[in-house]
């Protein structure tokens, strides 16, 4: 029987981990690469081809479909599907972002959503790879992982964070 888990230690690590993964991004000057003019310029005022990497199945990217339905714009969507969490989550992303980038001219920029989850299912995009994959993807990436109060290496890497699939 557990009576109780003291979490303080495995969120410490995570933690620690996280801003040493923000410091070489830093270092190797990938963290500010999507903020860069060039990653600015090739975003229209009006993005209507996107690139979505998301889960078909998750209520986060049927928020963000009912979204783009709902919109005056005429805008068209391609799902690049991926497990946004658990173990295969970080390369399932990574993935993603390769058969995107073979075709990157199909596409204005690039949605990565999830929704909220526990702090630990929304690890992977704390990762390294993920993080620097999207950080040098060559189209602009717009990151809406998590709730208000979750913001992940990836939202901080990307060209424009916003705090849900829906604010996308």
């Amino acid at each position: 029987q557990i009576l109780g888990i003291d979490t303080r230690s495995v969120m410490g690590e995570m933690e620690r981990r996280r801003r040493e993964i923000v410091e070489r991004l830093k270092k190797e000057h990938l963290y500010e690469l999507q903020k860069s003019e060039d990653i600015k310029h090739k975003m229209p005022l009006v993005v209507q081809r996107i690139a979505v990497i998301s889960s078909a199945t998750a209520a986060g990217y049927r928020d963000f479909m009912q979204q783009i339905e709902d919109s005056p714009y005429r805008i068209s969507t391609t799902l690049f599907e991926a497990t946004m969490q658990g173990e295969s989550s970080e390369q399932s992303v990574v993935d993603a972002l390769m058969a995107i980038a073979e075709r990157e001219s199909e596409f204005d920029a690039v949605a990565i959503i999830r929704g909220g989850g526990s702090v630990a299912d929304l690890e992977c995009f704390n990762s390294y790879l993920t993080a620097s994959c999207v950080a040098q993807f060559p189209l602009p990436v717009l990151s809406g992982i998590g709730h208000d109060k979750d913001t992940s290496v990836v939202d901080m890497v990307a060209a424009v964070h916003l705090k849900t699939p829906t604010a996308v």
